[in-house]
Parts: structure tokens; sequence; C-alpha cells
């Protein structure tokens, strides 16, 4: 494996300019390329204000600034690049444009200098195929803003010397990042990972279960996500993340588990991108979300009599211990009586299902997410059959909240939101591992950093029980009959096994 001194990074954009920061920063001298030369003078003003400011902060001495500094070292034309060790390509996301400034670079480099991609989207064989030697092709995919999202992909191709990839495994560790490793296969892991929670919040809404700003406040406060779907949308900007969903649902072939909604392509058409266009998901008078007060929950006017289904143990167990605390009076027998509140506690099932498999009243019958935790959450969940009457419906949330915590009501959904959301994310993680995409320790790290997950997707899985998740999953393709839901065998099998699904 070589000694790498010298780093080229061929476009001055936002993400050339953030990996020729943290290069120069780990002591090595950059090479900062962009064909259009005046790019590259306005990158370097820009790092020179970024390190001062950091100076200012104390985040670097004034010495590690200016060494930092003084190796940047901006590239006339591509012949600059000639003693490069390893050139770093960030230009723009075309297969054809990286093809041909692939070829041209090769011409120009020693043989054994590595040729590597930052593309977040494009096959690395695929760019690799336009090179003489494309064995010393693979792929560094950096997030963005490349100083604070600490992990990076290292993506071997078909036909990547392994040698390579340990080479950026090792440079990105010296940087102070987190490196990853995968295989060349649409997403690779982040992008890959990341269809759960956007394309299953979208579906929800899709289908009427509730709004946007309701899905999320559940992810937030109830699931433990620092995001929902669409405040991460509208961060992103809509205008990358649609395309994303349809590139990665069109390279596996139309996978029902990445199918994107024509939610997104609508917003897309009429220029709702989120933040950067003022208005996506939520609007953004003067730069600051616009989000609408939620009503206080009903009071609670009357003594409840609650009977909750003992169909599912773990729903029932839970249900009880928080209706009991907060001063429901529980009836303990086999059939409710005929002015009881009925709780039932699915796991993938809706409510409309629950009350027909059990035989229940569709009145008075009002579904309570349970799969998190009660003392781990800030909000609640309940869910109401298109039968299910006002009035205890209201009872329902009256009771739920009377300790005030926030409440919200959903319409019937296999699988309530959090359930629908988080089952996904663990499952489309598990069918990484199952195709060895990654290994689920680095499934785990990517997500984590590249996403912010609170923790990585199969550590999820195994916190809530990775049974439960499959339950939620096989109950979810029963009620809908779709094939997205279908649960992967590398959960089956470790639920099968009682292992867990973070290892191998």
């Amino acid at each position: 494996m070589k000694t790498i001194k010298t780093v080229g990074v061929a476009g001055a954009g936002a993400m050339g300019r953030g990996i020729a920061q943290i290069v120069a920063q780990a002591g090595l001298r950059v090479r900062l390329f962009d064909a259009n030369a005046q790019a590259t003078a306005v990158a370097r003003e820009a790092l020179a204000t970024t390190w001062t400011t950091l100076t200012a902060k104390g985040k670097l001495t004034q010495e590690q600034a200016d060494l930092a500094l003084a190796n940047i070292h901006p590239a006339q034309d591509i012949s600059a690049l000639a003693d490069c060790d390893l050139v770093i390509e960030a230009i723009i996301e075309r297969l054809d444009v990286k093809q041909k400034f692939f070829a041209e670079l090769e011409k120009v480099v020693s043989s054994d200098c590595y040729l590597v991609s930052n593309t977040s989207s494009l096959s690395i064989t695929s760019i690799a195929a336009a090179c003489a030697k494309p064995e010393r092709v693979a792929g560094y995919h950096f997030f963005n803003p490349v100083p604070l999202m600490k992990v990076v992909e290292v993506i071997d191709g078909l036909r990547s010397d392994p040698e390579v990839g340990d080479a950026l495994m090792a440079l990105t560790v010296r940087m102070g990042h987190t490196p990853v490793r995968a295989k060349d296969m649409p997403g690779f892991i982040v992008n890959h990972a990341g269809r759960g929670m956007n394309t299953e919040g979208l579906r929800i809404v899709q289908e009427s279960v509730t709004d946007f700003q309701t899905v999320d406040a559940i992810m937030r406060e109830q699931a433990g996500f620092k995001m929902g779907p669409f405040e991460l949308m509208d961060l992103t900007g809509l205008d990358v993340s649609q395309p994303v969903m349809e590139s990665i649902y069109w390279q596996f072939y139309d996978e029902p588990r990445f199918r994107p909604s024509p939610i997104g392509t609508v917003r897309v058409a009429g220029g709702l991108y989120g933040r950067k266009t003022q208005g996506g998901f939520y609007a953004y008078p003067d730069g600051q979300k616009q989000v609408t007060p939620e009503p206080p929950s009903p009071a609670l006017t009357q003594a409840c009599r609650v009977w909750v289904s003992p169909d599912h143990a773990l729903g029932h167990t839970r249900a009880t211990q928080l209706l009991k605390r907060l001063g429901a009076t529980i009836q303990t027998g086999s059939k409710p009586g005929p002015d009881d509140l009925l709780i039932v506690t699915p796991f993938g099932l809706d409510v409309s299902t629950c009350v027909a498999q059990q035989g229940l009243d569709p009145l008075r019958t009002v579904g309570l997410d349970t799969l998190h935790d009660f003392e781990l959450t800030k909000r609640r969940t309940l869910m109401v059959s298109p039968a299910t009457t006002s009035h205890w419906r209201d009872m329902a949330h009256a009771l739920v909240g009377s300790d005030n915590i926030r409440v919200c009501v959903v319409q019937d959904s296999a699988g309530f939101v959090a359930q629908r959301v988080v089952a996904m994310i663990v499952n489309i993680a598990c069918d990484i591992a199952q195709q060895s995409i990654a290994t689920p320790g680095d499934i785990d790290r990517a997500v984590n950093l590249g996403l912010g997950y609170p923790q990585g997707p199969l550590t999820i899985g195994d916190t809530l029980g990775a049974e439960n998740i499959l339950e939620i999953l096989r109950n979810m393709q029963s009620v809908t009959g779709d094939p997205r839901y279908r649960p992967s065998l590398w959960l089956q099998r470790r639920v099968q096994l009682g292992r867990s699904l973070a290892t191998a």
C-alpha cells in the first residue's frame, strides 16, 4: 500500500472545498483543480476564511490554520495533478462527464496514482470502465458538510484492487473521520438505508393516515429521531431527495421497498423544494419553519373504565401499566363490558382488522401504539378506525394525554406511524446485510453518523425486539397485500435462531 502525500481534489464546489479542508488539516498537500480556474481561487479564499473562523473559536491554533492554508495549491489545469498519489473527483453527478474526466486524468497522473470518485449514486464499476487501469479506481463518498459529517463510504468496484480501499480506509482515519466499506451497489450504504424513512413517511401521508407535521412529531418524540422525514427532505431539498428515491427504485428494478411517492413528484414540479425555496412540506417565512400549533388534549370529564385487549401480550402489559398510572379503571374480564372504552394494541395491524378478528364493538375501539416504552417517549399515538365515534376517540385522547404528554390521533393504518417507519428502516438495513453490501457494524456506523439516527438501524431492531419488527412487517404485508413489507431473510432467520441483527 503506497504512502499518500499529495492529494488532488477535482471540483472546487462545496463538496470539493470540504474534502480539501480536511485533507489539508491532516497535513497533506492538496492540488485543488476545477475546470473553472477562478473557482479554485474562490475556494482557497473561502478556506482561508473558514480557518480564520475556526482559529477565533479555538478549534485550531494559528499555526495549524497557517499550515493547512499552506497545503492548498490551486491547480490551473489538469496537468498540475501529475504528482498526486491520489485524486478525489467531486464534479458534476453525470456518468458521461465523470468517465471523460477519468480517462483524461489517466493520461496525466502516474501509473500507481489512486483515482477515486465522490459520487453518491453512480456505479463505481461504470466510472472505472472508461479507464485503462480500472483496478485503481474506487469510490470515496463524503457527506455534506464534509468537516462535520464524520462518516465516509469507501466503495469497492467489481475490478477495484482491495489495496486502494485499504489506503482510503487508513486515510479517512488520519483525517479524523470514520470509514465504512461497501460493495458497488445502488445507494451504497447510507442512501440505500435511508429509503425506509422517507418513502414510508410519504406513503403514510398518501394514504391519508395523518399529515406531514404529525408524522415528523411522532418520529421525533415517540421514536426518538432527531428529525422526521419531511423536515429532513425540506433540509436536504426535495430536488435532491426525489431524484435519489427514483434512481434507487429504478436501479433495483422497481423493488417495492423503495417505491417513491407521487407526492414528491408533484412538489418538485411545483418548485417546492424545502428551505432553499422558502417552501416545501413546511413554509419558511424569514427562513423559520412555520408549524401549526397543536390543539390541547380534550379534558377528561368522567371516570374511565377501560378494557385492554389481551390479544397482544406485550401491548397489553404496556398499555395496562400506562392506563393504571393515569387513573383508569381496568376491566379484567375476557370480554368488555357494555360501557367500556376498548383499547387494542396491534403490532402491524390496523384497528379495523383487530375489530374484525376479535369481534369487538367498532364504535368504541381505539388503538394504542405500544412498540416504544412509554417511560422513554415524549409522545403517544392513538389510532381510530372509520367506525370509531368521536365520543370514544376523545375519551381515549383525554385519558392518554391526562399527564400532559402530547398525543397524536391518526386514522387507521397497518402499523400506526412509528411502527411502519421504524420497521421499514430496520428491514432495509437487514436486506443490505443479507446482500453483503456491508458488514452489520459498518451499516450501523454509516447510518448512525450519516443520517443521525439515534442508533444504527440493526441495533434499533435489537433494542425494540427483532421479533416485534418481524411481527409488524408480516402483519403489514398481510393487511395491505403490499410486497414492500415482506421481511428480509436476515431478519427472519435471526429471529428464528434467537440471534442479534447487528452481528454477522
